[in-house]
């Protein structure tokens, strides 16, 4: 191996080390105020119509529908103005939930086709969505907001348009509702096969990245492994109870969730590539 070739070969490790960080919030996130007793019904229509059971979106055609693109813009236009009453608990969590995962799909839909929501500049950290009457970043939501709010909870619900994400939800979360929808996510997640593998006659697991950038949330809340033991699949949980197993992570793809093709073949070189030149 000559040295030029040895050089970005390192470069790439050295890369492929720092990149999760690049992800999360790039300066200090603030909190985002939402209006209480939002309704969320409009929401609700457009997943079921748009999204599948592995959840899956169809983005190509909801941007060749104007009205349920229209549709997707006045349910999120609610959440713009500086709320009177500010949402607080379940009613706040929902709404940060709903408007994280439709404002990350508007940003997508104004961009198709793509073939991951990392090809597109500061997706994560630009000033781009009016919420509760200033401009704030999905990063403001999630790591301002609904991470402070729930915890561990907030992971499974919270869906960056990415094929490693959590499944996307065909309901719109409620404040009624919350507890049991987020239990539902997680029945979800962790059953996927393609995101979470659990190998009893291995005595390991493989699993999701996130587990991994988010360590601090799952450790409040008794670790990643009290977490599996409560949440997995039923047939796995037996074991995952017992503990003493080998995690590992999946490698974490980046590919945007589309029912298409798009995002399918997007590789960690790509993903290399926009984090550098993008």
């Amino acid at each position: 191996m000559n040295p030029t070739t040895r050089s970005i070969i390192a470069f790439v490790c050295i890369l492929a080390a720092l990149l999760p960080v690049c992800a999360f919030a790039k300066e200090k996130p603030v909190p985002v105020a939402f209006p209480s007793g939002m309704r969320h019904d409009s929401w609700d229509v457009l997943l079921k119509k748009y999204v599948n059971e592995r959840g899956l979106v169809a983005y190509e055609k909801w941007k060749a529908t104007d009205a349920d693109r229209k549709a997707l813009d006045s349910y999120l236009a609610q959440f713009a103005a500086r709320p009177a009453t500010p949402a607080t608990g379940n009613d706040l969590a929902a709404s940060g939930i709903n408007a994280y995962n439709a404002s990350a799909i508007q940003w997508i839909i104004q961009n198709y086709p793509t073939d991951s929501i990392q090809t597109l500049r500061d997706s994560f950290s630009r000033k781009g969505h009016q919420i509760g009457g200033m401009q704030v970043a999905l990063d403001d939501i999630e790591h301002g907001t609904m991470r402070p709010l729930l915890g561990y909870r907030a992971h499974a619900a919270l869906v960056c348009c990415a094929r490693s994400c959590p499944p996307l939800q065909r309901t719109a979360y409620t404040a009624a509702g919350i507890e049991g929808q987020i239990d539902a996510a997680y029945a979800a997640w962790l059953g996927r096969e393609d995101l979470n593998q659990f190998h009893p006659a291995k005595n390991r697991v493989a699993i999701s990245s996130i587990f991994t950038w988010f360590k601090e949330d799952f450790e409040a809340a008794g670790g990643v492994q009290k977490l599996l033991g409560a949440r997995g699949p039923a047939a796995a949980r037996p074991f995952l109870a017992k503990g003493g197993y080998k995690v590992e992570n999946l490698p974490y793809h980046w590919g945007l969730n589309d029912q298409g093709k798009r995002g399918e073949s997007y590789s960690r070189a790509n993903l290399y590539f926009d984090a550098l030149f993008k």
